[in-house]
């Protein structure tokens, strides 16, 4: 599910709930009957507050962790490609073409950054002819230490993108979504139905709400780290800009 999916979800679900609660009170039998009730919701609610505590605690640390790793990705990815063009450049203007299909994965990289750019095969095709160029240099003798440099190099940048790849997905699984969404919406029917009848209470529980939506909006978004809505929260493609840079001059 997407972010704005899981947010709209959460609204109106914790609050239809907690209005559900707030107008179904029923007339028990006796007091002591509805004192008992009363204690055992409570006792039932600290419980599933406890057990909500810590599964999104766990959701966002999950999604931090995520993003982190994903940066560093990156940012190893883009050392590697720099490293790899200066090695190159060492070995004289034989390495122009397979400077210049590296050039040329870095602009698609950013173009695409929004998207799927992981998965387009032009971005492989690229990697693949900067790599075929450079099998194909011929070098005199006192520079092959250089030129086989440059193949580990190469591989590297390969591994790295695959690294990479395989990182961009969710951690954090749909089904741990809903199950936290479930958790919410029965704390706080069992909130409405403790609680008093005013506009007081109804406001909060508004606000409760919205809150708790956003709160999921943020962990989903963190969790999709380059199509979410909030750049902050997003793997930045600053690194991939300075390796352009570096590599044009």
């Amino acid at each position: 599910m997407s972010a704005p999916v899981v947010a709209v979800l959460t609204f109106f679900s914790v609050l239809g709930a907690a209005f559900l609660g707030l107008f179904s009170k029923t007339r028990l039998p006796s007091e002591r009957v509805r004192e008992d009730t009363n204690s055992l919701i409570r006792l039932v609610m600290n419980f599933f507050v406890v057990m909500t505590g810590l599964l999104l605690g766990l959701m966002l640390n999950s999604a931090r962790t995520a993003l982190e790793t994903n940066n560093g990705n990156i940012r190893a990815l883009t050392t590697e490609i720099i490293l790899l063009d200066r090695t190159m450049r060492a070995l004289g203007p034989e390495t122009e073409d397979a400077r210049r299909h590296l050039v040329e994965y870095i602009k698609a990289a950013l173009s695409e950054w929004h998207g799927t750019f992981e998965a387009e095969p032009h971005q492989e095709a690229s990697l693949e002819a900067a790599g075929t160029s450079l099998r194909a240099i011929q070098v005199p003798d006192e520079q092959k230490a250089t030129w086989q440099y440059a193949r580990d190099l190469y591989r590297q940048v390969i591994r790295r993108r695959w690294v990479m790849v395989e990182a961009l997905g969710r951690t954090i699984p749909t089904p741990l979504i809903i199950m936290l969404i479930a958790l919410v919406v029965f704390i706080f029917a069992g909130f409405g139905y403790g609680a008093p009848r005013n506009t007081v209470v109804m406001t909060l529980f508004f606000l409760a709400a919205l809150l708790v939506s956003a709160v999921l909006f943020l962990i989903v978004d963190m969790d999709t780290p380059t199509t979410g809505l909030f750049e902050p929260i997003q793997v930045s493609n600053a690194p991939f800009q300075r390796a352009l840079v570096e590599l044009q001059r």
